[in-house]
C-alpha cells in the first residue's frame, strides 16, 4: 500500500506528544480522521486560540490569558509564602488540590545533565528578584521527588545564597520517583502540611 503523506506527517505530529508511542500516535490519527468536518474544524479553531492567548504570566510564569494572572492579582493569597514549581502543570496540580493559598513560581525547567537541562537562567533571576522585593519569608521548594528535582532544588538554594527568605521543601507525603502533576489531593496536603526545612546536605 501506497504511503499516505499527510496521515504519516499526523502520526508523527502525535508521537511528539510527551508518553506517546507509535501505537497510540496512530491510534490518535485514525480517530481524528474519522470524526466529521465540523468537530476537527473546532479542534483546529481551539488549538489556535490557545496558542494565541495563553502564555506565562510575566510574574510568576503559571499559564494564564490575562496579565498579571488570577494567581498574582488576588489579593487574598498568602503574599509571604512563595512556591516554586518545575512547570506549570505542577501549580495547576497544586491550586486544583487547594492545599496552598501563597504565590506561585514556576522555573520552566529543571536540571537534569543526562538529558542536558537546565533551569532558564532568566527565571532564578526573576525569582531571586522577587525575594530582593521584599516580602516573602518563606520560599517552598516544590520540586518533584527525583533526583532531577534534588538537583534543581540545590541549584535554587545556590541561587537564593545570601537572602534573607527561609527555604523549605516538600515532605516525605509525595512517593520518590512519582510527579505533583499526577498527585492526589491528600498526597499533596500531607506533602505540604509537613513540609521540611531544606539544605543542600540532605541531597
Amino acid at each position: 500500500m501506497d504511503s499516505l503523506p499527510y496521515l504519516d506527517q499526523l502520526i508523527e505530529r502525535f508521537r511528539a506528544f510527551p508518553g506517546v508511542g507509535e501505537k497510540s500516535a496512530r491510534r490518535m490519527a485514525f480517530f481524528l480522521l474519522q470524526q466529521p468536518t465540523p468537530w476537527v474544524e473546532s479542534l483546529a479553531e481551539i488549538l489556535r486560540g490557545a496558542r494565541e492567548h495563553i502564555h506565562p504570566c510575566p510574574i510568576c510564569g503559571a499559564l494564564t490569558d490575562r496579565d498579571p494572572c488570577p494567581l498574582c492579582s488576588d489579593p487574598g493569597r498568602r503574599s509571604e509564602l512563595l512556591c516554586v514549581v518545575e512547570t506549570p502543570e505542577d501549580c495547576i496540580a497544586l491550586e486544583q488540590s487547594g492545599v496552598f493559598r501563597g504565590r506561585y513560581h514556576v522555573l520552566g525547567g529543571r536540571v537534569s545533565p543526562l538529558e542536558g537541562e537546565q533551569i532558564p537562567p532568566e527565571r532564578l533571576d526573576a525569582l531571586r528578584q522577587r525575594i530582593q522585593d521584599g516580602g516573602i519569608g518563606e520560599v517552598i521548594l516544590a520540586m518533584n521527588p527525583r533526583v532531577e528535582g534534588d538537583l534543581t532544588a540545590f541549584t535554587v538554594q545556590e541561587s537564593l545564597a545570601g537572602l534573607p527568605v527561609k527555604l523549605s521543601r516538600l515532605a516525605c507525603g509525595l512517593p520518590v520517583g512519582g510527579s505533583i502533576g499526577f498527585a492526589d489531593r491528600v498526597t499533596l496536603h500531607v506533602a505540604m502540611e509537613a513540609r521540611q526545612p531544606f539544605s543542600s546536605e540532605e541531597i
